[in-house]
């Protein structure tokens, strides 16, 4: 046997590795990117918190209703649309990609549902001056802030819708992965998660008294 075969059946008999960890390579890449995003957040809600206990004159405009009861709305959404879509990837493990189609499309459909109406309530605001550098209140913060935070969530909710409508159109082919489905429901739940943040401290923290 000459060097080359001995060497060829060394490479053979070393086993493929897709992950260092115990985990898939792509389920690995979302956490880490779950990880920096929720750094993301962090960092826009720790100083949206400094700048509104550091204000003297920092507005509460939002009313019960119909601000706090719109809003109460928008997360029950979201709420339903993590059960959804939690369906979704049961469903896809089980090899039932019927399923997981019409679970994951539901979940978009939701998505969608909120995305309405925070654009309704963004028109709203708007409508009452409200803008990035100024507002009928006088402090240019609140504006810039509010915008900053529930806009960067927003366009999360909006690139999920995306990614899962794609995911459910390859479940509808045949062609659905089960991987793929969990690790969307990776970041639909965290976007769901951090919209429980959202909600206290720039919502609820704002009510008029």
């Amino acid at each position: 046997m000459s060097q080359s075969d001995l060497t060829m059946g060394t490479h053979l008999s070393v086993p493929e590795r897709s992950s260092p960890f115990a985990m898939p390579s792509k389920k690995l890449a979302m956490w880490l990117f779950l990880i920096a995003d929720a750094a993301t957040f962090a960092t826009c809600l720790v100083a949206y918190g400094f700048l509104r206990n550091g204000s003297l004159n920092w507005p509460t405009p939002f009313k019960f209703f119909p601000t706090v009861v719109n809003t109460m709305v928008m997360t029950f959404i979201l709420v339903t649309s993590s059960l959804t879509m939690a369906l979704g990837v049961r469903a896809a493990k089980m090899g039932d990609q019927d399923a997981a189609y019409r679970w994951t499309m539901l979940t978009a459909a939701g998505g969608s549902i909120f995305v309405l109406l925070h654009v309704h309530e963004w028109m709203d605001l708007i409508d009452e001056g409200v803008r990035l550098s100024r507002n009928p209140w006088g402090n240019a913060l609140f504006g810039a802030s509010f915008f900053t935070i529930t806009g960067l969530h927003l366009i999360h909710v909006m690139a999920g819708i995306v990614v899962l409508i794609v995911v459910g159109l390859r479940c509808r082919g045949g062609r659905c992965d089960a991987g793929d489905v969990e690790i969307t429901g990776l970041y639909w739940h965290f976007v769901n998660l951090v919209w429980m943040f959202v909600v206290p401290l720039v919502y609820l923290l704002n009510v008029s008294k």
